[in-house]
């Protein structure tokens, strides 16, 4: 399943190599539900639970390394880290949660 997709701002390119991980709320606190990298596309292929499975309704965040991205660039940047947390309401519905980064800045909305 793709979830997401990440562009670089400063390069205006696809951010491959972005290390992922996607957690879903439970009893318990937080529990991890897939995890992954985005390819040369920019697009996460989740691995793990969840990745290979239709999700269920709830709540869930994902979390983009964000500052190793750019250390790895040479790059320095104010977010070590970007956590996205959202609603999955209905099974049959598609979810896209885009992330726009750059070193300083970020944004994200609900893609089709």
């Amino acid at each position: 399943m793709t979830l997401s997709h990440v562009l670089d701002a400063t390069t205006g390119r696809p951010a491959a190599g972005v290390q992922v991980r996607l957690e879903r709320s439970g009893d318990g606190g937080w529990l991890p539900s897939g995890q992954g990298q985005t390819g040369p596309d920019g697009r996460l292929r989740l691995t793990g639970e969840g990745g290979a499975a239709e999700f269920q309704p709830g709540v869930y965040r994902i979390t983009f390394a964000s500052g190793a991205y750019f250390l790895a660039r040479g790059s320095a940047s104010f977010y070590p880290e970007v956590t996205i947390t959202f609603e999955m309401t209905g099974r049959d519905e598609h979810y896209h949660v885009p992330l726009l980064l750059s070193p300083f800045a970020y944004s994200t909305y609900r893609g089709s």
